[in-house]
């Protein structure tokens, strides 16, 4: 199983760079770009509001869950 950030995406629709974003968020660029990559193992709430707001997105949006069919039995 795996989550799939696609915050990427977003940005490319919304036609706007990671360094304005994490400003607007609030968020370090290099906090950001964990989030970007998928390492994070962990999201507040109130950053994902922030995110979503800033955006003008869903959570949804952002984050997408995909099954992994490799380990079933």
């Amino acid at each position: 199983m795996a989550i799939i950030i696609n915050l990427d995406v977003m940005l490319a629709k919304r036609k706007m760079k990671s360094s304005e974003l994490a400003e607007r968020v609030g968020i370090t660029p290099q906090n950001l770009s964990v989030l970007k990559s998928g390492k994070a193992r962990a999201i507040r709430f109130s950053t994902l509001e922030a995110i979503c707001d800033a955006l003008d997105c869903q959570p949804g949006d952002l984050i997408e869950f995909q099954k992994d069919n490799t380990h079933e039995n």
